[in-house]
Order: C-alpha cells, then sequence, then structure tokens
C-alpha cells in the first residue's frame, strides 16, 4: 500500500509545476545554482553546461563534475548526472554531460554536447541533448533538443545572460502532440561587493507564467560561501553553502517547498590546475 501511494504522489508531482514533475525542462543543475533559487544563466562555472552553455566559455582549465539530487525523500524523484569541460583558447570550450532522473516505472536520461566560445565581450553557447524518456509499461520515446546561450559583462560588476532551451521544439510523441518542453530564461547578476554576488532572473516555460528567481552568494571566506534564493515558479526558497579544499570544491542546497517539503542537493567540482591547451 504504501508503495502504491508513493507511486501516485509521483505522478502528481510529474505533472504539476514543481520542480519535481521531471527534468525535461530543464531545471538547474549543481548545488550553487539550486541554492540561489535556479537563477544560474549569468553563472561562469562547471555547471554552467548545463545551465547555459555559454558560461563555460569563462573556464580556464579542465573542470569535472558529478552532482545527486533528492527531491522530498522520495527516491523516485532522485537525478545524477556527471558533466566535463575542456577549455581551449584557441578553439573555445567544449563539454559533455550525463543525467538520470526517476525510478523503475518511470525515468529519463539524457546525453548532451556542448560548445562556447568567447567573441569580443560576448560569450556564446551551443548544446545539443539527446534525450530518452521511458515508462515502463509502454516503452520509450527519443527525442534532440538544441539550446543557445549567451553571457556578456555590460560593466565591470554587472553581468547580462540569456538562454533559451529547446530552440527546436522537439516532439517526443505523435499523440496530442507532445513535445519537450521550450525554457526561456534571462537576468542579471551584480558583483555588489569583493565577498558578494547578488542574480536576478526571470524564466518563461512556452505553457507556464514568467517566473521570477534571485539569490545572493556571500563569499564569508575564501574557501567557504553562503547562499540563499527564491523561486516564484516553484514557490520554494533555498539556501546552500560550499567549501573548496585544493582542487575540490564541494557544495550542497536544501530547498524547501511549503506543500512537499524538502529537497537535498549535493554536487562535487573538480578543477585541474594546468594551463589550457590549444
Amino acid at each position: 500500500m504504501q508503495h502504491v501511494l508513493r507511486f501516485c504522489l509521483f505522478l502528481i508531482l510529474l505533472f504539476t509545476t514543481f520542480p519535481a514533475r521531471a527534468q525535461m525542462n530543464n531545471a538547474a543543475v549543481g548545488a550553487r545554482a539550486v541554492s540561489l533559487g535556479g537563477a544560474e544563466v549569468t553563472l561562469t562555472d562547471t555547471w554552467a553546461l548545463s545551465n547555459n552553455p555559454a558560461g563555460i566559455a569563462g573556464l580556464e582549465s579542465l573542470q569535472l563534475g558529478a552532482y545527486a539530487h533528492n527531491r522530498f525523500s522520495l527516491k523516485e524523484l532522485t537525478t545524477v548526472g556527471l558533466l566535463a569541460v575542456y577549455p581551449s583558447a584557441k578553439f573555445g570550450s567544449v563539454g559533455v554531460d550525463l543525467q538520470r532522473f526517476g525510478g523503475e516505472l518511470y525515468n529519463e536520461q539524457r546525453l548532451g554536447i556542448g560548445f562556447a566560445r568567447q567573441l569580443g565581450v560576448v560569450r556564446l553557447g551551443l548544446k545539443a541533448d539527446v534525450l530518452q524518456v521511458r515508462v515502463q509499461e509502454w516503452g520509450s520515446r527519443k527525442a534532440v533538443a538544441l539550446s543557445v546561450g549567451l553571457q556578456s559583462d555590460l560593466l565591470p560588476k554587472l553581468s547580462f545572460g540569456a538562454h533559451i532551451y529547446n530552440l527546436n521544439q522537439a516532439k517526443l510523441a505523435e499523440f496530442e502532440d507532445e513535445r519537450v518542453p521550450t525554457v526561456m530564461k534571462m537576468g542579471l547578476s551584480f558583483q555588489a561587493a569583493t565577498k558578494v554576488l547578488l542574480v536576478l532572473e526571470a524564466e518563461k516555460e512556452l505553457e507556464y507564467p514568467v517566473a521570477v528567481k534571485g539569490g545572493i552568494e556571500y563569499r564569508l571566506l575564501p574557501a567557504l560561501g553562503l547562499r540563499t534564493g527564491f523561486n516564484t515558479g516553484t514557490q520554494a526558497g533555498t539556501a546552500g553553502v560550499d567549501v573548496k579544499f585544493k582542487q575540490f570544491q564541494v557544495a550542497y542546497a536544501l530547498g524547501a517547498q511549503h506543500q512537499l517539503g524538502l529537497s537535498n542537493y549535493l554536487s562535487v567540482g573538480y578543477q585541474l590546475k594546468k594551463e589550457p591547451q590549444p
């Protein structure tokens, strides 16, 4: 009986506007982005490969990452992933990511390849994701989603970012013209002080109202950062912390949704301290 109730809850969450409904809507990746309310379109870090590929153009060395997200303590709502980004001063940055969401009854898998390059004051990124959705009783469907993103430093302390996920409106099934969600977002980040970063972002999925996301990041110490954020689309608040030691960064985020409870996010990044090769 407990298994049936859990699965029914899973189905309800899957088809609502909460972040647990699925990963096809390009939900934020990495505990840093999540703890900022999902406002990640201006960030230049490892996780930008999944969030806004333009951001990987700002990296200078090989980056590796792994993450696990669990929503509302349900194993069926767990996302795990791996990614790698290799920057080249001559040709730009290229990255590959893998992601899996769901359980045995329903799951989604993604293989993505992204490329980004600095063009003057603009960072431009392109990405292709091969998506597979599998339902145990009904088989699987595949689609390819194309995305484009850009970032630009408008002022020394003010940056702009924009991203369109699934601009080709990839189709999953002929029945009811089922398509992968198309998501558009743009935002600003402001380095208010040496240790303080403010981010604000608007996101629009074609079938849903505009969501506003924002957050603040404070580096208490060079090796210790604190964050908090909000997301009007999911009606959730978030908070997080990260610790850097040597070439590793470990970040944790906690999300709270007043109707559904708590979600946990953990990500680990590794940066190879080496000059990029052309």
